[in-house]
């Protein structure tokens, strides 16, 4: 018998707020049963299993944050579309670290098929380096580095690996200043092949 009000979308969504409070690591189908006050069995009604559980929160983050950074990005190009994406990605991350650690998981194709999400996450990178000159394959590898560079200080921020007494904010915002020259100033594939 399926429990009353226990749906996918609701699991998934206590689940993305487990994952906040504890960390995404220890969302399990137990800890969510538990919460519910209902037995394990119970949810495998709405959800296959924990992998199944896990990627329908990342898939809800990457919606959320993605969301978040549409707004933020909206009318603007060059440096203002870059700090205003990096602020909202930082943002989200530092509001939602157990959502955002969901955002960084695996994905199989078969499984963000029909994400909106994944596919406007996609679209606005590709639009803001557009709007610096750059195409393929530039707009993957600078993808890939602001990316990293983002992941990278979000991760260290979050574990509290910043021991300097400089803000974080201002670090922050100095390295944006340089991902924009960098981006600004991207190496042509000429400048790659003479080296």
């Amino acid at each position: 018998m399926v429990r009353a009000g226990l749906s996918a979308v609701r699991l998934t969504e206590a689940a993305a707020e487990m994952a906040d409070e504890v960390g995404f690591e220890h969302v399990t189908v137990s800890a969510l049963a538990r919460r519910f006050g209902v037995k394990d069995a119970s949810l495998y009604s709405h959800v296959k299993n924990i992998r199944d559980l896990r990627v329908r929160v990342a898939l809800l983050a990457g919606e959320e944050m993605t969301e978040r950074i549409a707004i933020a990005v909206a009318g603007r190009a060059g440096k203002e579309a870059l700090v205003a994406f990096a602020d909202a990605y930082r943002r989200y991350a530092l509001d939602h670290p157990g959502r955002y650690a969901a955002t960084q998981m695996r994905i199989t194709p078969e499984e963000a098929a029909g994400s909106v999400g994944l596919r406007r996450s996609i679209e606005l990178t590709h639009g803001m380096l557009h709007a610096y000159g750059l195409a393929e394959p530039d707009v993957t590898d600078a993808g890939r580095l602001l990316r990293a560079t983002f992941h990278g200080y979000i991760h260290l921020e979050l574990g509290e690996g910043f021991n300097h007494p400089r803000d974080v904010q201002e670090s922050w915002s100095r390295s944006l200043d340089a991902l924009h020259v960098l981006l600004e100033n991207w190496p042509s594939r000429r400048e790659e092949s003479t080296r």
